[in-house]
């Protein structure tokens, strides 16, 4: 395009320089939701199969102007019509899209018109929007005619507009990898372990592989992975770094260990550190959590941070990137300084990040931004992944879903007129559902009566396709139907699983009562979901305290074959924690009413012997009171303390702040809970643990046919069912106790089954119990 001899230094895409010169005017998500990918491409093939044979699809193109280098692929040409298409997919009334969703698709077909003119020598063309309603089929010709001289003028605009963007970005990726080249660790010598766990990280950088390391507790492993990833940055060509939690808490442990490294706003004199780092660190937080006007719609009719929000994102933006540390807190300072909304100001900063700390939804899920975004751009970006012993039941619930019978209900009766016909179908293929599964109205004990279902109900669900279609043109023209908004997005999620359902999931089928059934779509192996996940990255970390055995997470995650396991050996000694077996204690259901007396007792002794901080933890709520009305009334004289149901954040904060250093009492807690992880009790604040279960799920029929479906696919359906996750939380728990090399403490596992050879096999070797 631009013929002087340059070696272009920034590339950039063009989807992400349109997106960054083109749009205008307000935040708009009025518009029905987008198609998923899968859909996208069905829908892109579908187009191209309508045309002739002499049209060319996905064309690569490329092209230049001064230091830019843009490329990318264009959907399609007609030679013989001379015409270039771009190819959307959409749902709904075309009339509602956003006016900036306009200037973005008409941005993208010209700078692919003028690639493709320079390349062909073509001296004019017919640019073309084809919208393919993905719903119907049905195709919307937008065109425009242009010469070779226009488009290039248009071309050279936009470059011109990213072009101080573009050197700035070359500045600072300079910059940031020279001072990354230099960084020490930020203390004198690593703590014990550490230094293994670090090697082990850098080593997967240099590789492109996936590591899966287990590191106990207390040795750093936040600040161990994140120095080495850091130090690859620069030396293996990493673009970006994702550091992925399962909780807030990993979030805030991931930014303290950057600021310790010298990013952050405080001097880098204060860390330990010659200068500050330039390094932009962005922290993504949950829209609902960012919102400053919730409960109003996302446009700029209703909200101010959404009108006029692309008009004032260049400044916010560059704002934002010279400040480069961007917490929750300082985020929103900057967006509100700005007028625009905080939540999709980071969505754009996602883009311009050096290191993006969020949620593992932003990687793994199914319309999971991060994964977009390195794919679109193709980032090298290095992903480490805290607390991975938790991504095989987060990864099952991004790929699970379910409808709400009763909610529907409540719909339909308040429903459009419009609307009736649709509903009244599914209400139909409801009850169908329901009779042909011949379930009771409610189970035992108030359970809901369940059954796993032979098949996806196939009528059920092309009449959730026409209810889908049918709010979605009822939307086009009352987007601000909060209710019918929600069952859109519950349809189409439900849809798109119901297109991909396979030996990876089952369908079943709750009831609580007449009306009251819920049909899900449950993910049982996200293998088949997250192999793209972890190709799609440089390297993969997966580290946590807990990752024992290590085929349990590659056969379930899905993780390349070439993933390297790693143990770091723990700096604990058996001196540290005192672990006691009760084996003349059962747990099991059977068994539980005897078990209360010796559990209390147990709990009572060894507070008499050694008082201080216990934390007593049982399978259920039911099992913890049973326990607990015991235990008071026979030791009264010990403090307690007690995890409730639903507890809020600052009851939870209000627990643990009970737990102080000189302390005494026993705090009862539900395994697998809130207060079973990512908490940290050091010295005497925690110095022991009770366990009275293993840990297991529930032995339900939903259990039964994970278990079965497991067994046929690896082999180890008890295992991957039952032991395996009931002693990752066992271990979890215990973990508590000992923090540090100075920590000592006690624990007590409460039941028979703890003293068999294959259960202690999937116990911490340095644990000895007496």
């Amino acid at each position: 395009m631009n013929g002087a001899a340059v070696s272009p230094s920034y590339r950039v895409g063009v989807r992400a320089l349109c997106d960054f010169t083109a749009r205008t005017g307000d935040l708009d998500h009025r518009f029905t939701p987008s198609p998923s990918a899968r859909e996208g491409i069905a829908g892109h093939g579908l187009v191209a199969g309508r045309r002739g044979e002499a049209y060319q699809a996905e064309i690569p193109l490329a092209g230049r102007y001064e230091c830019l280098a843009v490329s990318g692929r264009a959907d399609g040409y007609d030679p013989l019509a001379n015409r270039l298409e771009e190819v959307k997919t959409h749902r709904g009334d075309l009339s509602r899209m956003a006016d900036n969703q306009w200037a973005l698709h008409w941005a993208q077909v010209k700078v692919y018109g003028a690639l493709l003119c320079a390349e062909r020598g073509l001296d004019r063309l017919t640019l073309a929007l084809v919208y393919l309603e993905i719903s119907t089929g049905r195709e919307t010709l937008l065109t425009e005619e242009a010469t070779a001289v226009e488009l290039q003028a248009f071309f050279t605009t936009q470059c011109r507009r990213f072009l101080a963007w573009a050197e700035q970005e070359t500045d600072h990726l300079a910059h940031r990898d020279a001072a990354l080249r230099e960084r020490a660790f930020p203390h004198a010598d690593f703590r014990p372990g550490q230094r293994a766990l670090a090697e082990g990280v850098y080593q997967a950088a240099a590789t492109g592989r996936c590591l899966l390391t287990q590191a106990p507790t207390g040795i750093g492993k936040t600040l161990g992975t994140l120095f080495p990833m850091l130090a690859a940055m620069p030396r293996q060509g990493l673009d970006r770094l994702a550091f992925l939690t399962m909780k807030t808490p990993g979030r805030r442990l991931a930014l303290d260990a950057l600021a310790i490294l010298g990013a952050g706003e405080a001097p880098g004199e204060a860390q330990g550190q010659a200068q500050k780092l330039p390094l932009r660190v962005l922290e993504l937080t949950a829209r609902e959590k960012a919102c400053e006007y919730p409960g109003r719609p996302c446009h700029g009719d209703t909200c101010p941070l959404a009108a006029g929000f692309y008009d004032r994102l260049p400044d916010a933006r560059q704002s934002a990137v010279e400040r480069g540390w961007l917490d929750r807190e300082a985020l929103r300072e900057v967006a509100l300084a700005h007028d625009v909304c905080p939540y999709y100001l980071g969505q754009e900063l996602a883009r311009w990040s050096d290191v993006v700390i969020g949620d593992v939804n932003h990687w793994f899920d199914m319309n999971a931004m991060l994964f977009g975004l390195a794919r679109d751009n193709g980032w090298r970006l290095g992903l480490l992944v805290d607390e991975a012993h938790n991504l095989v039941a987060r990864a099952r619930g991004m790929y699970s879903a379910e409808l709400d019978q009763r909610r529907l209900s409540r719909l339909r009766r308040s429903a459009p007129q419009a609307l009736s016909r649709p509903l009244g179908r599914l209400a139909r293929q409801w009850q169908r559902v329901v009779k042909e599964a011949d379930l009771q109205e409610a189970g035992e004990l108030g359970r809901p009566a369940y059954r796993v279902l032979d098949a996806l109900p196939g009528a059920m669900v092309a009449a959730l396709q026409g209810v889908a279609s049918a709010i979605t043109d009822h939307l086009a023209e009352h987007p601000d139907d909060a209710d019918l908004q929600e069952l859109l997005f519950e349809s189409l999620a439900f849809g798109r699983l119901a297109e991909t359902f396979g030996d990876h999931s089952l369908c079943d089928l709750s009831r609580y009562g007449r009306g009251r059934a819920v049909l899900g779509i449950r993910n049982l192996v996200p293998a088949d979901f997250l192999v793209p996940r972890f190709e799609a990255a440089r390297a993969s970390v997966l580290f946590s305290a807990t990752l024992s055995p290590a085929h349990y997470h590659r056969d379930l995650l899905g993780l390349p074959p070439t993933t390297v396991w790693r143990e770091v050996d723990s700096p604990f000694v058996a001196g540290q924690l005192e672990v006691r077996i009760r084996g003349d204690i059962s747990t099991r259901l059977r068994d539980r009413e005897a078990s209360v007396a010796p559990i209390v007792g147990e709990l009572a002794d060894q507070h008499h012997r050694r008082p201080g901080h216990y934390l007593a933890f049982f399978s259920s709520f039911a099992y913890l009171e049973a326990v607990l009305a015991a235990f008071r009334e026979r030791h009264g004289d010990i403090p307690v303390r007690v995890q409730r149901r639903g507890m809020r954040e600052a009851d939870r904060d209000d627990f643990l702040a009970g737990f102080d250093a000189g302390g005494t009492g026993i705090g009862f807690a539900v395994l697998g809970g809130a207060f079973a992880e990512g908490i940290d009790l050091p010295g005497d604040r925690l110095i022991g643990a009770f366990i009275a279960t293993l840990g297991l799920p529930p032995f339900d029929a939903f259990n039964e046919a994970l278990k079965a479906r497991l067994e046929a696919r690896f082999g180890r359906g008890d295992d991957y069912a039952y032991r395996i996750p009931g002693l990752i939380k066992v271990v979890q728990a215990a973990g508590r106790v000992i923090r540090g090399p100075e920590d000592r403490g006690t624990l007590v596992l409460m039941d028979d089954r703890f003293a068999r050879r294959d259960i202690r096999a999937l116990l911490p070797a340095w644990w000895q119990a007496g």
